[in-house]
């Protein structure tokens, strides 16, 4: 049998190399993402993104959504994103009113924003899985036996942060025995936050974890294909919420049509359409 180092490096092999290949499919991702106080969903979105890969990152075109929000004793529904969604940039600290009557409304956008809908070409924040081979340097791995997953033989790898102090990521990776492509990914925090820290920043997010599922495409590419994860924040003390969120990629199509769009600032950026349908008076061939 495999070392885990060995079984993880092929992964992280497959997943440099998969990037590459992933950036060729366009698909759509379905997510619902709720804010929940006790037993009363505060709000809650469900949402339909076509997900097209760019040259750098990805573009989402938002096709549909269903909202729900928590108004003074009665929910208020709606369709359309609030004016402050997609503000808050790649890495920078959510801007919510706490109290404010559109703080959860605010807090399902922008944890969709920076969990689903960034530069990764996944759909799912590249960050939150030591897979590639960068992301491995950190981590230290103990193969814990083979089992049986989704229909598949797998090896079970679990992996933790090698400096016991890092608050970084640990879990078990679920790997093809035949291809040696994660089947299932399950993470939470290698650390509690320090008490000391949480005092200073009255801000807590106990039980903080997510969970990925990879299928392979008919060609052979392996591609996440649902993501979930379900953890509370406490802020500032009295402002306490559990936050729910469910993916789920679908609707796959393989690329062959190559265009480009032009921005709103006159720069052209690459982007790759599934099929031969695309408007000539908003993009051109290249």
């Amino acid at each position: 049998m495999p070392t885990a180092e060995a079984i993880m490096a092929q992964v992280a092999a497959h997943q440099d190399q998969g990037e590459a290949e992933r950036a060729h499919y366009v698909y759509v991702q379905h997510a619902k993402v709720d804010s929940r106080r006790g037993r009363t969903t505060m709000c809650e979105e469900i949402t339909d993104y076509r997900v097209t890969p760019m040259e750098n990152g990805t573009h989402q075109e938002l096709l549909k959504l269903d909202g729900r929000l928590w108004l003074k004793g009665k929910y208020v529904t709606y369709n359309a994103l609030s004016a402050t969604a997609g503000k808050v940039q790649d890495g920078e600290t959510m801007d919510v009113e706490i109290g404010g009557d559109e703080a959860d409304r605010d807090m399902v956008e922008n944890m969709r924003k920076n969990l689903l809908l960034n530069s990764s070409k996944d759909g799912i924040n590249a960050q939150l899985f030591p897979l590639t081979s960068k992301e491995q340097e950190s981590e230290s791995f103990r193969l814990m036996g083979r089992e049986r997953l989704n229909g598949r033989d797998v090896f079970h790898v679990a992996f933790r942060p090698k400096d016991k102090s890092d608050w970084g990521w640990k879990g078990d990776a679920f790997v093809d025995t035949a291809t040696l492509e994660p089947v299932m990914i399950s993470t939470e925090m290698a650390r509690k936050v320090p008490l000391a820290v949480r005092t200073l920043l009255g801000t807590n997010v106990p039980g903080l974890g997510f969970t990925v599922i990879y299928a392979a495409q008919p060609d052979g590419v392996w591609f996440p294909v649902s993501f979930s994860t379900e953890f509370k924040i406490h802020v500032l003390f009295f402002f306490r919420r559990e936050i729910v969120i469910d993916a789920e990629n679908r609707s796959f199509e393989k690329t062959h049509v190559t265009t480009r769009i032009l921005g709103a600032d006159g720069r052209e950026e690459q982007l790759w359409r599934a099929g031969s349908t695309w408007n000539p008076m908003t993009t051109k061939a290249l």
